[in-house]
């Protein structure tokens, strides 16, 4: 089938939130019409603001397209998507998700879908808000080669698309990457904190970090941008950070594989959650560490 006449075909899109909305706007830009559902009437009007046609159920979005992108908050959700849209899926349908959702409930709902004729393509994000905007993402692809490649050129105009390998991969490696990435602004925050109190710049501090082997993801985006300022709206939650961070432990145990900092860190990063607003920024950790 031809580029333009594929193009013609409307993707789904169920997830409007933080991130949903802008990858919507990113998809409609590039000329793929995008029929979107959300249950809240305030992300509908967003997704509506930027050219997606919003519907008003999962079904609908379904009897209107073949590929269905789901962003959602966890597995337990898309899992009751999926049964919502059950009687609506078929042999030609793919459904992309794109949630952070559990590796090995990922593989189960393949199973399943798979009965039907249905594909799925696991392909969680990471690049946060800003990277939505952009079309910068990292998108981590699980899922059959041919499946992947499929849906690829789709995905490209949202980001990098990296194969990692079968169903469940791409849920298993994101997971694991903010595992890397919370534990990473813990200890950040920590030395900090600690500079700060000894009486050094934390601009100082940064700089330096980021020309030596302390660097990482939170010293070259999160302090500069999130931190620093005050601002704390990276728009991801401290609690979504968290359950990743729970779904990375968990998949260690399932494995066998030691995870002993990992534990820890979601220990303590579940003392910050208990502390702090349920709607927290995950940066907002910095300050409440900066303030015991």
């Amino acid at each position: 089938m031809p580029a333009e006449a594929a193009r013609e075909r409307p993707i789904g899109f169920i997830g409007l939130g933080n991130m949903g909305v802008p990858m919507v706007a990113n998809l409609v830009r590039a000329g793929h019409p995008v029929v979107a559902f959300d249950v809240s009437a305030d992300a509908r009007d967003r997704a509506a603001a930027v050219g997606a046609r919003v519907v008003p159920t999962v079904q609908a979005v379904a009897a209107a397209a073949e590929t269905i992108i789901l962003m959602l908050p966890n597995s337990a959700i898309v899992n009751d998507v999926v049964h919502e849209l059950a009687g609506a899926l078929g042999d030609r349908t793919l459904l992309v998700d794109m949630s952070s959702s559990e590796p090995l409930s990922t593989r189960e709902l393949a199973g399943r879908l798979a009965a039907v004729g249905t594909r799925l393509v696991d392909a969680p994000v990471s690049g946060g808000v800003a990277g939505a905007e952009a079309g910068r993402l990292t998108i981590m692809a699980g899922g059959e080669a041919p499946d992947v490649a499929a849906v690829e050129p789709l995905l490209g105009v949202l980001g990098r698309v990296v194969r990692v390998g079968p169903v469940g991969a791409g849920h298993a490696v994101k997971a694991l990457n903010n595992l890397l990435s919370a534990t990473h602004l813990w200890i950040t925050a920590e030395a900090m904190t600690a500079g700060e109190r000894f009486g050094l710049d934390p601009a100082v501090m940064i700089d330096v970090f980021n020309g030596s082997s302390g660097r990482s993801g939170s010293t070259e985006t999160k302090y500069p941008r999130y931190i620093l300022p005050g601002g704390f709206d990276s728009g991801f939650g401290l609690r979504l950070m968290l359950k990743d961070m729970q779904i990375a432990t968990r998949l260690a145990a399932q494995v066998g594989a030691p995870s002993v900092l990992g534990e820890h860190a979601v220990e303590r990063w579940n003392a910050a959650a208990r502390a702090l607003d349920p709607g927290a920024d995950h940066t907002r950790v910095a300050a409440w560490l900066a303030e015991r």
